[in-house]
């Protein structure tokens, strides 16, 4: 089973910037991608950004527009999301996932709240 935590998240204003952390624990980390979504109020659950085991290549939402970006760091079992020119729109929960040995995403963090005000 593995435990994913996310940290970082917070209020800022429009036009700011916030790093997400996710500490990864309870399997081989480097074995499997990993990536963040989000869920804003009334909304359903949105993919933002994936990264391959090897952190060699990077997938994202079209909305995402170079905005955010997603890193590993396979020595220290995180992945972090830069997320760069925030908007209110981006008020969100978001949640750190792993993909299981099929790919589908089957972990989740408990999420961390990041608000943007304008």
């Amino acid at each position: 089973q593995v435990q994913l935590v996310e940290s970082g998240g917070g209020l800022v204003q429009a036009g700011g910037s916030l790093r997400l952390s996710c500490a990864v624990s309870g399997r081989t980390f480097n074995n499997y991608g990993m990536g963040w979504f989000r869920q804003a109020p009334g909304k359903e659950r949105e993919f933002v950004l994936g990264i391959t085991w090897s952190g060699g290549y990077t997938y994202y939402a079209s909305w995402v527009k170079g905005r955010f970006t997603i890193s590993r760091d396979n020595a220290k079992n995180t992945v972090y999301l830069q997320m760069n020119s925030l908007k209110p729109e981006d008020t969100a929960v978001y949640y750190c996932a792993a993909q299981g040995p099929d790919r589908a995403w089957s972990s989740f963090g408990q999420g961390t709240q990041v608000t943007v005000s304008s």
